[in-house]
């Protein structure tokens, strides 16, 4: 079962180290991203010019884009009016009802979509209940909740476990 659930199908250090040429070869045309230290750290409002022109090349590359988060309409709004990409703001993930919606959107057969994000309670699972596929990336900057630092040290014991499971 935590496989099934929680186990993303590639895992990568950031968006920038994603082989999107390998995707797009493999029949993915729909990507979602989530915001918060997925795209940007969560805390930061400023987008800087090596994630502004991946987002470029993403467009080049015929790939549809939105974004997925679970913060609020304002913040999520100011990276969708940048950015030209469509976003759906208060999403409650893992809940996969505003996923299927983005899904919906992209008029997409599900195997063609992907979910990149920071992490698996959220992204991962949410995108599993949904039949997507999955890309975990590190968190860009760790808040200094205890809730936080709990929920990332709970993951990082499944991803030991899952690890563990492949060899």
């Amino acid at each position: 079962m935590i496989k099934k659930f929680f186990d993303p199908d590639y895992m990568e250090k950031d968006i920038f180290c994603i082989n999107y040429k390998s995707l797009y070869e493999n029949n993915i045309r729909g990507l979602i991203f989530d915001i918060d230290n997925t795209v940007i750290a969560y805390d930061n409002f400023l987008i800087d010019e090596k994630t502004r022109n991946l987002f470029k090349e993403l467009n080049k590359k015929k790939f549809m884009i939105c974004f997925l988060s679970n913060n609020k309409e304002k913040r999520v709004l100011k990276f969708s009016k940048e950015f030209k990409i469509y976003a759906f703001h208060g999403a409650l993930k893992p809940l996969p009802f505003v996923l299927k919606k983005a899904i919906k959107y992209f008029k997409l057969q599900r195997n063609q979509i992907v979910l990149i994000g920071d992490q698996i309670f959220t992204d991962i699972l949410c995108g599993k209940i949904c039949g997507i596929k999955t890309i975990l990336v590190n968190p860009i900057k760790l808040s200094l909740s205890r809730v936080e630092k709990f929920k990332r040290w709970i993951e990082k014991k499944i991803l030991e476990f899952l690890n563990n499971k492949r060899t």
